[in-house]
């Protein structure tokens, strides 16, 4: 895989700068930009196909991502929780964007409130395990997204298959997902609408908690 890596001297090297991706340190107590701009174009995006599917004939796909009701945790708070358990390198999150939009060009799904989050922590967790020298394991990244670990494997599965596992990034892809977040930022606040997500402490037991989101309708 070419390097994502922004000290590469490359002419994109301001936008990663701007976005927050030269945080790559692990255990970054600042939040770095990106993670607000993402999770921005996912609510617009959220916000959007339901309107689209609230106003027309069109019948969403019904997957295992899809829960039997939306959340009660924010996009933005979610990718938040993901970013600060995780400790995976900002550039996860572009890297992860890229993957959900593989998926969605590959399927007939919309993004909506009932499959966000699931998409969210699948794709970053495989994003981890791809783009950064150490990570953690479906367990952790299982606990951290609210799900179970069995769930959160055959999610792993789900997506892989369905992206014919094209998990290569290069540069000039990386850049341009890039540039299109940092476009979000002119395109208005961000959207702070809670669409009512998995009910996700801020720290876990050791308990299962496998419970802590809705269970999804299609397995």
């Amino acid at each position: 895989m070419e390097t994502l890596s922004p000290d590469s001297g490359s002419m994109d090297s301001d936008i990663y700068r701007t976005l927050g991706l030269e945080e790559l340190r692990k255990g970054v107590l600042r939040s770095p930009r990106v993670l607000m701009l993402l999770s921005s174009l996912l609510d617009r995006s959220v916000q959007k196909n339901e309107m689209l599917l609230e106003t027309t004939q069109i019948k969403d796909v019904v997957t295992i991502f899809h829960g039997l009701r939306p959340p009660t945790v924010s996009i933005r708070n979610y990718v938040d929780r993901i970013f600060k358990y995780s400790a995976c390198s900002p550039s996860c999150f572009v890297v992860a964007h890229i993957y959900m939009d593989r998926f969605l060009q590959q399927t007939d799904i919309h993004l909506t409130a009932l499959n966000v989050h699931r998409l969210l922590i699948t794709s970053v967790m495989i994003a981890a395990k791809f783009v950064d020298d150490a990570f953690f394991n479906n367990a952790y990244y299982a606990k951290v997204g609210g799900v179970s670990t069995e769930e959160l494997n055959r999610l792993e599965m789900k997506f892989l298959f369905s992206i014919d596992f094209r998990l290569q990034v290069n540069v000039n892809t990386f850049g341009k997902h890039c540039y299109q977040l940092e476009k979000e930022s002119a395109g208005g606040l961000q959207i702070e609408r809670p669409i009512q997500a998995c009910r996700i402490k801020e720290s876990w037991s050791s308990k299962d908690d496998s419970t802590a989101c809705s269970s999804t309708i299609a397995r």
